[in-house]
């Protein structure tokens, strides 16, 4: 299922939200624009590596930054075309009602702490793991929490491919919640040391995104509308 728009109206123009889709899409071409080499260099050296956070988090001989650093640089990458799209998609569809939530400012403090939150999750669940992580989807899965407290009777509009592309309205909370329990169910059932989707890191992203809202919203906004 893949979420296509909301109908839950803005009140604010979502310019960080716009930012953070712009650098992640120029990060990625500038990824590309590398030799293959150069590519996966990229990967490795501003990535985040967990054996390296838990080995030496302020330096490391062989890396080019702190691996501390390394939190919020990671971010900001994507391994592929496809990767980068899922992301930018769900965060296009609903970082705008976050923002609105919060306010320019709180908004983009709160994604990097879910992306943070995010990856500590991940380190945390296998702090041994020498793969590089990578992606937005930790800091989006903070937004999708703090969507769900925001918005959980909201209707998203889905495409469904199945034999034909189709489209379905859902109440938010049954996306969300089912999402949710998948990225649960997956991080039990794969190691986290594997490499691939790091579901841990959407799970601990979530539900930073869910601790976090209350202190960042506005006050005038109320919860589960």
């Amino acid at each position: 299922m893949i979420p296509i728009s909301d109908n839950y109206p803005v009140q604010r123009t979502p310019i960080v939200n716009w930012i953070l889709i712009g650098t992640c899409v120029l990060v990625f071409l500038w990824q590309l624009s590398l030799p293959q080499e150069g590519f996966q260099a990229s990967v490795i050296l501003f990535g985040l590596i967990p054996k390296a956070l838990t080995d030496a988090p302020l330096g490391h001989p062989q890396l080019l930054i702190p691996p501390v650093l390394s939190l919020f640089t990671s971010m900001f990458l994507h391994g592929g075309f496809l990767h980068l799209l899922g992301n930018m998609l769900y965060l296009h569809v609903f970082g705008n009602n976050v923002e609105d939530s919060m306010g320019h400012g709180r908004f983009i403090v709160f994604y990097l702490l879910c992306g943070v939150a995010a990856a500590l999750a991940q380190t945390f669940i296998a702090p041994d793991s020498t793969i590089p992580m990578v992606g937005a989807s930790g800091a989006i899965s903070g937004i999708l929490g703090a969507y769900l407290l925001l918005h959980p009777f909201a209707q998203i509009k889905l495409l469904v491919p199945y034999f034909i592309l189709f489209f379905v309205w859902v109440p938010a909370w049954l996306m969300l919640g089912l999402w949710f329990l998948f990225q649960l169910l997956q991080s039990a059932a794969t190691p986290g040391d594997e490499g691939g989707i790091a579901f841990a890191a959407h799970a601990g992203g979530f539900m930073a995104g869910m601790l976090l809202l209350p202190v960042f919203k506005r006050s005038d906004v109320s919860l589960l509308r």
